[in-house]
């Protein structure tokens, strides 16, 4: 699994940076990503640990980047699909990266109150997780397309649909939390995204 994994992303690499004859980024790429998976694999899955993680994946490519300039492996993209290559990795990043540290964040706070778990699973199986999902991808959208303001209306909404639980102080600073780093995230990551969206429109 760790092997398929890091093979893929090598050969993403390989596809989307479209210089053929580069070779040294995409192994560059599968070594270092499958020796911080494989020791990523070897600790607790816990929110530090995932956030330490990406960390240290976005760090090395960065690193990568500068490297590969200096030591002129690669030209600085010129190819096309900028904007929609950056676009779909964001929103993938919104969408599901962030879930996975709200998930992570989650597990942390049952870890530590047990006796949320019960009150918790009486809700639909993974109907937060698709909540999650769905309200990342209409934030990213918001700021995509220059409506900002939608996401009020879309904490609004929330917090009307999620009134009867914010009587219970345990559950409701359990959802307050998870809320805040999605909307958060979401929105910090999704506002990046444009940023480097636009280094892509040539005047």
């Amino acid at each position: 699994m760790l092997l398929g994994h890091v093979v893929l992303h090598g050969a993403l690499v390989y596809a989307l940076l479209q210089q053929w004859c580069v070779w040294h980024l995409p192994v560059a790429v599968v070594l270092l990503h499958g020796g911080i998976d494989y020791l990523k694999c070897r600790c607790r899955v816990s929110a530090h640990a995932f956030a330490w993680d990406q960390a240290a994946h976005v760090g090395l490519l960065a690193l990568l980047a500068v490297i590969s300039f200096r030591l002129e492996w690669c030209a600085p993209f010129s190819a096309h699909g900028w904007q929609w290559i950056v676009g779909l990795g964001g929103f993938v990043m919104v969408v599901w990266g962030v879930g996975y540290f709200v998930g992570a964040v989650a597990n942390t706070l049952i870890e530590a109150n047990p006796h949320l778990k019960d009150t918790i699973k009486a809700g639909l199986k993974n109907g937060g997780m698709q909540i999650g999902r769905l309200e990342r991808a209409l934030i990213f959208a918001f700021i995509l397309v220059g409506e900002p303001t939608g996401i009020g209306f879309l904490v609004a909404a929330k917090s009307i649909l999620r009134f009867e639980e914010a009587k219970k102080q345990p559950v409701a600073e359990y959802v307050l939390i998870g809320t805040l780093w999605s909307f958060g995230l979401a929105m910090s990551l999704a506002w990046l995204t444009q940023k480097a969206m636009a280094l892509g429109i040539t005047p």
